[in-house]
């Protein structure tokens, strides 16, 4: 299986090409608010070197009227910081002179950096952003990993917060910023990335992971990401989306836990649909949080333990058994008698389902 590299939206780059891609969440703060920020910064350094040059006023001669007052300390401060120096106003002590060294000089060059829009962006901006990947970094457990944000990307993160997952805990990493924006917007963490690379994995603590999802929009860039992650995490579920059969069984290969086809899957629906006018409507329904009836899977309780599945404690309909990797349908005699672990899939009205969470 080739790839073709001038196609691929998640190819490799080589060592000159790589950059800091930083992991990041939307801050909702506006335009102004961010100027405010920054004016707010500069205004308290100035305040804090006016009180320090009051304070040790003594040290400061006016070459004019050798008296010192209040706003001769603004003006001092302001030509000080400014780095003009008229001269008129000096220090003269050691400890002014110590003062200016010290405290000023610092002072003057991070007001600078605050005003200076490339030293911003290329010093304080980048370490900023790498403060705040780390404090990500350190909430990033048991979280879900969506690998490619296309159309199928997009609506599976769409699908994750109706059903309730908190936005902090999904990842979203995909090359285009474009669509980063769009899932920054759902308060998602983002990386701007090649998800095929092992620093990338490992920098959403792939490891970690609850579930990752894939879908990169190519089943053979698709293929290699499972490959990556399963290299990376072995034990953590993968579903990736494939759109060739022949790629299905290459993808179970690679390590994929759930390999969805959605073009197999829109052909049942049209098949479905000539035997009877409902069963798109259902399926649809079924697979939609927004629906009526939704499909559930979980591992059966203590108390539900030893009865059939037609007994739920749910008061849903039970489906499917899954036992030491064997799937048993509800007709089968091994579903009369649910063992501990045995993981159920049932369909559960929506309304109940959302009681069981709240």
């Amino acid at each position: 299986m080739a790839r073709d590299p001038a196609r691929n939206p998640f190819r490799r780059k080589t060592s000159s090409q790589e950059r800091f891609t930083p992991l990041r969440r939307q801050v909702k703060l506006p335009v102004w608010g961010d100027i405010g920020i920054r004016l707010g910064i500069a205004f308290f350094l100035l305040g804090m070197v006016i009180l320090i040059h009051w304070y040790d006023r003594a040290g400061l001669i006016d070459n004019v009227d050798g008296d010192i007052s209040f706003l001769d300390v603004v003006y001092f401060t302001m030509i000080s910081v400014t780095t003009t120096g008229f001269g008129d106003i000096a220090p003269v002590s050691d400890r002014a002179r110590l003062i200016e060294a010290v405290l000023v000089t610092p002072v003057r060059i991070a007001v600078l950096f605050i005003f200076v829009g490339a030293a911003y962006d290329f010093v304080i901006k980048r370490s900023w952003e790498k403060w705040r990947m780390a404090r990500i970094q350190e909430q990033l457990t048991d979280h879900v990993v969506v690998l490619g944000y296309g159309v199928s990307g997009s609506q599976s993160v769409g699908e994750l917060i109706e059903r309730g997952v908190d936005p902090r805990c999904i990842v979203v990493i995909d090359p285009s910023e474009e669509r980063l924006s769009e899932a920054e917007k759902l308060g998602v963490n983002v990386m701007a990335a090649d998800a095929t690379r092992d620093v990338t994995l490992q920098s959403v603590r792939i490891a970690e992971a609850q579930s990752v999802l894939v879908s990169a929009g190519r089943d053979d860039t698709s293929i290699l990401i499972v490959l990556t992650v399963r290299h990376l995490a072995p034990k953590v579920p993968i579903s990736v989306v494939v759109r060739a059969d022949d790629n299905e069984t290459l993808a179970r290969q690679a390590g994929a836990d759930n390999v969805i086809n959605p073009v197999r899957f829109t052909g049942l629906l049209l098949a479905g649909s000539v035997k009877g006018a409902h069963i798109a409507d259902y399926l649809a329904d079924l697979a939609s949080v927004g629906g009526r009836v939704q499909l559930v899977e979980r591992v059966v309780s203590e108390a539900e333990c030893g009865k059939s599945i037609a007994e739920l404690s749910s008061g849903g309909q039970g489906l499917r058994v899954y036992r030491n990797g064997r799937a048993i349908g509800f007709w089968e005699n091994e579903c009369q008698t649910l063992l501990p672990g045995d993981v159920v899939v049932e369909i559960v009205p929506t309304a109940a389902r959302d009681g069981d969470l709240a």
